[in-house]
């Protein structure tokens, strides 16, 4: 199935089903919208806010607001899903931290409004956090700093790039989407991201063997 034709399959199943249609998406794609969360959660909030609330809080979200996504449906359902996601996850990040106590700059536009970023820290965990044994802590520990180091130093665009498709698992087409680019870019985008995270494990030719 084209993916037109299974956008025209998924809207009418939401036109039809309402809130049912919209639950059993939510939980075909459980898996990716719960590494959103996971990615983006500010760290300060994670002992005391429940991830799998945040997804029940954003669904609850999304079938409250389908009327808005069904009278214009211009970007595909998961990509709007995750959007509400993001939206509800930046409404925690304020209930339990306070506007003002809020870094702006954890905050990235994206297409229909801001999402909370993914941290370089979150990032840099997801490569280096099967690393546990005692002989590989030096490892993990000077690996942690270069790798955040090169993500410190990359346009933020191309680290989102990088977090949502390496991480998030999103395809390049809904990375455009997300970011209001053209697939052609948001690839280019991905392919300079990944390039110098290996570059910087080209320095541990022992790294992929420990994992």
């Amino acid at each position: 199935m084209t993916e037109e034709a299974e956008s025209v399959e998924v809207i009418e199943a939401l036109r039809t089903r309402g809130a049912e249609a919209v639950a059993e998406f939510f939980a075909r794609h459980r898996q990716r919208l719960a590494m959103t969360v996971h990615l983006r959660m500010d760290r300060r909030i994670k002992p005391r806010v429940d991830e799998d609330d945040i997804l029940q809080e954003s669904c609850i979200n999304a079938i409250s607001r389908l009327h808005h996504y069904l009278n214009d449906p211009s970007m595909s359902f998961f990509v709007w899903l995750r959007l509400i996601v993001g939206q509800t996850l930046c409404d925690v990040h304020r209930r339990h931290l306070g506007s003002k106590k809020r870094d702006a700059g954890r905050e990235v536009s994206i297409r229909g409004g801001r999402q909370a970023a993914a941290s370089s820290l979150s990032i840099v965990g997801m490569f280096v956090g099967q690393l546990t044994s005692p002989s590989q802590a030096a490892i993990k520990a000077e690996l942690t700093g270069l790798l955040e180091e090169a993500l410190e130093q990359m346009n933020p665009i191309d680290r989102e790039v990088l977090s949502l498709r390496h991480l998030e698992e999103l395809t390049n087409s809904e990375v455009a989407e997300v970011l209001n680019i053209e697939p052609k870019a948001a690839s280019i985008r991905y392919i300079r991201a990944i390039g110098r995270l290996k570059g910087v494990l080209k320095r541990f030719p022992g790294f992929f063997d420990e994992t």
